[in-house]
């Protein structure tokens, strides 16, 4: 059995927020997509199934992300000759397109004392259901 994680990118068109007022749900997509980080929800659910299909996403315990490390913004632009003349394109963390690649674990994950916490809280919020 693979276990894994993803981190699709910021989907900013979803119910995701739905308790936000309206003004922000408004602007919020359009200024990630100004900056570069906008991922629509069929992209997301692309990667999602890229990495249950690829190949490359064999090995177990990875946390997959796309088209850079999370601690950048997408500011940074490349110029790209197409056949159309010249475009641009703004890369970063979580933007459109780019490669999947194994992220690194933020130290709160692999912290035993915090995990065994989220595990038992996990069970506290759902021991009703179980």
């Amino acid at each position: 059995m693979i276990f894994n994680s993803i981190y699709p990118g910021c989907i900013a068109e979803t119910n995701l927020f739905r308790e936000k007022r309206q003004w922000f749900r408004d602007i919020f997509p359009v200024f990630m997509k100004g900056i570069g980080a906008y991922v629509s929800e069929k992209e997301a659910g692309q990667r999602l199934a890229q990495a249950i299909y690829d190949p490359k996403c064999t090995k177990s315990g990875v946390y997959w992300s796309w088209n850079g490390n999370a601690k950048q913004l997408a500011l940074t632009q490349t110029r790209v000759e197409t056949e159309a003349g010249v475009g641009v394109i703004k890369a970063g963390a979580g933007g459109a397109g780019g490669e999947i690649f194994e992220n690194d674990f933020s130290g709160m994950i692999t912290d035993e004392e915090k995990g065994r916490l989220a595990y038992e809280y996990s069970l506290a919020a759902v021991k009703d259901y179980l």
